[in-house]
């Protein structure tokens, strides 16, 4: 079966829980609902009174009309015996029909009130969840898939509910076999012995289950994350397959991936599906046994008809519930597979760990990386002894090859990466010691691919000022290229934009991410220019937004425009993480080094002055 299970590692984060453990986390969400939980408690007695009232009353009324039969009675015959059996009849259908009518009302009230305890149990579990899914750092993103976290926030917490369910279901079942117990000793108690002996049989096969069935489920959740994380990221990137033909391919790789969550579910399926007929035959075994020494007694005279019925209907009533208890632990692993999962998501340790959490004063911008060391991995070394010092108002531009090291020192200053020597300060101030919320709120960061989220240009531009006005929003986006960029807008700022900005350019999207930021007015800005082509005019007032962002503003830049490069205070050039020139833009090029080679390479070209090679071979193409 070892194929069934390929690919279906615990991700890095995982752990495993004893059962105490996970019982006991769960006992803490049940306690804020414990006098709902007795109220359901009362009404499951009751409820479990009147099950079990309804074949005593049957067994009664069959001991009265076989006593009313009786040819030395006084109405063995004639019309008082019609009238009696009449009587008694009347009786029996007045209980049993008044047992049923309490029966369905205290199992309404329990049904109620057990679906409250159940939605409000898991609603505080996910939002547990969902908040741990904020306190994890970017790094946590960019190892472990996003539709696999998103399994966990949404299918693992609704599996969670089996917990509580199943949890108030067996206090049902341990009741209702404690009053059958009773009733079974009462009326013989050589049959109930015979009865009890089988019982242990039971419960110790179903118990067998209880290993399979967790690793079943365990893994039955893991390839439905699987699954999640595929969809999504086929659904992501729709987009690209269209446009290379690529929907069979699409549709051929998440085949296998469904194939193999088809049989792991089928397995699981398997797994409870069996657990019941085995234990059923079991009882079935008791039951005959029962039977034949019952119907023995019953024949001898030594026990009633009315009797024998209640006891064979006992036996029934007995044999559900304790079945239902013996298996409870196997299908108990389904909330327990799916609550160690979150459970794990929520206990995921930090690698960003703050020292203190004083909040931040209004920032000045300086910046200091001394004799700093940073890895994503171990065999991953970004900077090694870096030292740099960024004054405050400065605009710094980072240039150089992919891999070098630009991004790093972005997010590192955002802190959304855990450095692993030397030291980071800020104003002088550790950037360990200040409080991370407040800290960022004084950070502008805008990514190489702005990201916007569905809703008007407006709701976008005020995302990190949720206070701020129409006329503050309407303001800011007028600073930003001079304010023309809205007049492209089919509805200006009131313009509806989908999913991650669809409906809008990527060069307005650019626009909208710059107003977002130059709205909270940050001390410190951190900007990846975007390489995405865009036309003349919108470039131009790309570079008016820019101007207006970065004035009186620290900035780091990790530069793509010749025109950002040029206007920066200082140019940095990495390789392999470490500085191996700074200047300005004419001083470097002047020196002839690396930043002049990259300069000729990736940046001349967009230079006024510019003349494509060969192209004064035909002068009139210039011109076009």
């Amino acid at each position: 079966m070892g194929f069934i299970m390929d690919g279906l590692d615990a991700e890095a984060y995982d752990r495993e829980y004893t059962d105490r453990q996970l019982l006991k986390r769960i006992g803490g969400y049940f306690r804020p609902h414990l006098a709902t939980m007795g109220l359901v408690a009362g009404m499951i007695v009751l409820n479990s009174l009147m099950d079990a009232a309804f074949p005593f009353l049957i067994a009664r009324g069959l001991d009265q009309l076989q006593g009313a039969a009786d040819p030395s009675t006084r109405f063995a015959s004639g019309q008082a015996l019609n009238e009696t059996i009449w009587l008694h009849t009347a009786w029996l259908m007045v209980a049993i029909f008044l047992s049923g009518v309490l029966s369905w009302t205290f199992n309404f009230f329990r049904q109620k009130f057990t679906a409250r305890t159940v939605g409000d149990v898991v609603f505080k579990l996910r939002r547990d969840a969902f908040d741990a899914v904020l306190a994890r750092d970017m790094s946590f993103y960019d190892e472990f898939s996003s539709g696999k976290i998103v399994s966990r926030v949404t299918s693992d917490t609704q599996d969670f509910s089996n917990v509580v369910t199943l949890t108030l279901n067996l206090m049902s079942q341990v009741l209702i076999v404690i009053i059958v117990v009773g009733i079974l000793v009462f009326i013989n108690l050589r049959l109930a012995l015979v009865t009890l002996a089988i019982a242990p049989v039971v419960v110790l096969t179903a118990l067998a289950f209880r290993r399979i069935a967790r690793y079943t489920t365990t893994q039955a959740r893991r390839v439905l994350a699987e699954v999640n994380a595929n969809v999504q990221e086929y659904i992501t990137g729709i987009g690209v397959a269209k446009n290379f033909r690529q929907e069979q391919r699409i549709y051929d790789e998440f085949k296998p991936v469904n194939a193999q969550s088809y049989r792991l579910n089928l397995r699981q399926g398997l797994t409870f599906s069996s657990i019941f007929p085995i234990l059923g035959t079991i009882a079935g075994i008791g039951t005959a046994l029962v039977v034949y020494a019952g119907g023995a007694s019953v024949i001898g005279g030594a026990v009633s008809a009315g009797n024998f019925y209640l006891f064979v209907e006992s036996i029934n009533l007995f044999w559900f519930p304790l079945i239902s208890i013996a298996s409870f632990w196997s299908q108990f692993q389904l909330g327990l597979a799916a609550s160690e999962r979150v459970f794990a998501l929520v206990d995921a340790e930090p690698r960003v760990v703050q020292l203190d959490d004083r909040p931040a004063p209004r920032l000045q911008g300086r910046i200091e990386f001394r004799h700093l060391d940073f890895h994503y991995t171990v065999k991953e070394q970004v900077l090694k002894d870096f030292n740099l010092t960024i004054q405050p108002g400065e605009t710094l531009a980072l240039v150089g090859h992919t891999g070098a090291g630009k991004s790093s020192l972005g997010k590192l200053v955002a802190r959304f990466y855990e450095f692993q020597g030397g030291q980071l300060l800020v104003d002088d101030h550790d950037i360990r010691t200040f409080d991370l919320h407040s800290y960022r709120h004084q950070l502008g960061i805008v990514p190489q691919t702005p990201f916007l989220f569905a809703g008007t240009v407006a709701d976008n531009i005020r995302y990190g000022k949720p206070d701020a006005t129409d006329d503050e929003v309407s303001a800011v986006a007028a600073r930003v290229g001079g304010g023309d960029w809205l007049d492209a807008l089919p509805q200006g700022l009131a313009t509806v934009v989908g999913e991650a900005g669809q409906g809008i350019s990527m060069g307005q999207r650019q626009l909208v991410a710059l107003a977002r930021v130059l709205l909270q007015d940050p001390a410190i800005i951190i900007l990846d220019e975007a390489t995405a082509s865009v036309d003349p005019l919108t470039e131009a007032q790309i570079q008016e937004g820019l101007d207006e962002v970065l004035q009186n503003r620290t900035a780091i830049v990790i530069a793509h425009r010749l025109s950002t490069i040029r206007s920066a205070d200082r140019i940095i050039v990495l390789s392999q993480g470490q500085i191996i020139e700074e200047g300005d833009h004419g001083g470097l090029m002047a020196r002839g080094g690396r930043y002049a080679e990259l300069y000729n390479t990736y940046f001349r070209h967009q230079s006024a002055d510019y003349r494509i090679p060969g192209l004064e071979v035909f002068p009139e193409l210039e011109r076009v």
